[in-house]
């Protein structure tokens, strides 16, 4: 069956739907991705925003990622050769950055597939023996299959009519929220450290700036703890803002100095669970499902979950 199986799309661009894309174009098959988001990223973002002090930018979602398999680490050596990611020893002597923002090499990877950007796959349409996607601008060409390179949750609403097995094993997975608070300063923080773990609120705070090709301002990424970002998942932003620039100035023992830019973001699907599978593929009906949710919370995790679609997809045995 995989024989005829030469078109595919892709809902989803993050890293776990380019690792599936570059698997399966490097088989021969031709690939189309689909994202609601306006460019590349996912939770590898980095927001660039002007300020008076010239651009800062931050990495507002995975802050770091390891590579410790044989197929990631390549990957990652890969990236380092082209400049696409350095060591960040602030974070542990195995962590990884993009480089010059985190976002650096999903993009690089978006560049060598068709990405159609800015659209929502509302459903999925069975004709005759090809998939259609249902958007806002009505139905695709068709498609002999489809892969879903999506959070649990999204991907369970998607997979409701055409796969209800497949839906309920998305749907009993489950992704932390996370708070997530960006500021820059005129000057650096009187902080002995680039990077914190659990102060009080903060699960995580980080001097941005001190990333491997980074420029502009002194930046901080703050991200609250699963427990309290849940707690207070629809809190107005400034209540955000207050709570976890008051916990980086406690750890200071100081005052900060007013920011010359401050805002928040909400993951609403931050951090998965700790899964069973690496990826999920229904012969039958041509449907699959990769990402970090059905193998564990890492950069890496959605990597290998891609390419593990993809290889049941194509019949090819991995290691």
């Amino acid at each position: 069956m995989s024989q005829t199986l030469n078109r595919i799309a892709i809902v989803g661009a993050g890293l776990s739907g380019l690792s599936c894309a570059a698997q399966l174009s490097r088989s021969g098959r031709e690939v189309q991705l689909f994202d609601k988001a306006r460019g590349p990223g996912g939770r590898m973002s980095t927001r660039r925003v002007e300020t008076a002090l010239g651009t800062v930018s931050f990495d507002h979602g995975a802050q770091y990622f390891t590579a410790r398999g044989g197929s990631f680490r390549a990957e990652v050596d890969r990236w380092a050769a082209e400049g696409l990611a350095a060591p960040w020893l602030s974070a542990g002597p195995e962590a990884w950055v993009g480089a010059p923002g985190m976002n650096a090499p999903v993009k690089a990877l978006a560049e060598g597939h068709s990405v159609t950007w800015n659209m929502v796959v509302e459903s999925l349409v069975r004709d005759g023996g090809a998939w259609r996607l249902k958007t806002p601008e009505g139905l695709s060409a068709p498609f002999d299959a489809v892969v879903l390179a999506l959070p649990a949750e999204q991907a369970a609403a998607l997979l409701q009519s055409p796969d209800p097995g497949m839906a309920a094993r998305a749907a009993a997975s489950s992704t932390a929220p996370c708070w997530t608070v960006m500021a820059a300063f005129e000057s650096r923080l009187d902080l002995e450290v680039d990077t914190l773990r659990d102060e009080g609120r903060l699960g995580w705070a980080a001097r941005n700036s001190s990333k491997p090709g980074r420029q502009g301002p002194e930046a901080w990424v703050l991200q609250a703890d699963p427990d309290w970002s849940r707690e207070h998942l629809e809190a107005p932003a400034e209540t955000v803002i207050e709570a976890l620039l008051g916990d980086l100035a406690r750890r200071m023992g100081a005052p900060l100095p007013d920011p010359v830019l401050v805002q928040a973001h909400r993951w609403r699907y931050a951090r998965s669970s700790v899964g069973e599978d690496l990826a999920l593929w229904s012969a039958d009906r041509r449907l699959g499902c990769c990402g970090d949710w059905l193998s564990g919370p890492r950069i890496e995790c959605a990597w290998d979950s891609g390419e593990a679609l993809a290889r049941l997809l194509t019949g090819v045995s991995g290691a």
